[in-house]
């Protein structure tokens, strides 16, 4: 009889001495949920034992009156830096240290080494700079910094999906009811074309009506839940069965991407 699959978390995540590092990148409508996300998620670690996160926020766009709404920005911080913003309220809310980055993630200024990247971008073309930075992240030690994972998420207006992969192959342990899989393809390798096919070049939205008519209003808290619960229970349980899902809002379905 054929065992089911499961990945395995790198051993150091489990029990960190040091919060685990987490580059958020995007501060949009997905980005600023997975922000409240995280924290939420550090705080319950944090009472249950574990070190929590360190998290930086990734991105050099200012606040609109059409992100009003559906990214939960006040009339007051309309003009201000996303991610000053949100990491501002996260840590005053939390009492973390978290940092905003008020730049976007390329080779020339993506700086460190985080274990968890998450990307929450708009476009294909931001998908393959992203991928090629992890790429060359230096994998050699194996420290709560080390780079392991990668989890994208993308939507168009009604549907979505998020999608856990590995930077490099993660030593799996020896299991008598799974077998064990160490490496999780990257969403630019497996859905290459798919990402092309629906990358567009849409100038930002003039108002929140107009915002309306691209994204749907919970189409970026529904894939929020789903992703951050990916995570949550990836280090909770030590191992996942699923490494991605999509999501059809307008259909009400879900659709889980086994391992």
């Amino acid at each position: 009889m054929e065992t089911k699959k499961a990945h395995f978390i790198a051993p150091e995540l489990l029990n960190p001495t040091n919060p685990i590092s987490v580059c958020l990148i995007g501060a949009g409508g997905t980005g600023s949920q997975v922000l409240t996300g995280l924290a939420r998620m550090s705080h319950s670690l944090q009472q249950l034992g574990h070190a929590g996160f360190q998290v930086s926020l990734w991105d050099d766009d200012v606040i609109s009156d059409a992100n009003r709404g559906r990214q939960l920005f006040a009339e007051c911080e309309v003009g201000l830096s996303k991610a000053t913003a949100l990491i501002t309220r996260t840590n005053r809310f939390f009492g973390t240290a978290w940092k905003a980055v008020e730049k976007p993630f390329t080779a020339d200024t993506a700086t460190g080494r985080n274990a968890i990247y998450i990307s929450c971008v708009d476009t294909a073309a931001a998908r393959f700079q992203i991928a090629e930075v992890l790429n060359d992240l230096d994998l050699s030690t194996h420290r709560t910094d080390t780079p392991r994972y990668w989890m994208d998420f993308g939507n168009g207006r009604d549907t979505g999906q998020v999608i856990l992969s590995t930077i490099g192959s993660i030593k799996q342990p020896a299991s008598e009811k799974f077998t064990p899989v160490g490496s999780l393809p990257q969403v630019t390798k497996e859905f290459a074309e798919l990402l092309t096919q629906g990358d567009t070049e849409d100038l930002p939205s003039c108002s929140l009506a107009e915002a309306l008519e691209k994204q749907d209003l919970f189409i970026n808290s529904v894939l929020t839940q789903m992703g951050c619960s990916l995570l949550w229970q990836l280090i909770r349980k030590g191992f996942t069965e699923q490494r991605g899902i999509f999501v059809n809002l307008t259909e009400f379905r879900t659709l889980p991407l086994p391992i």
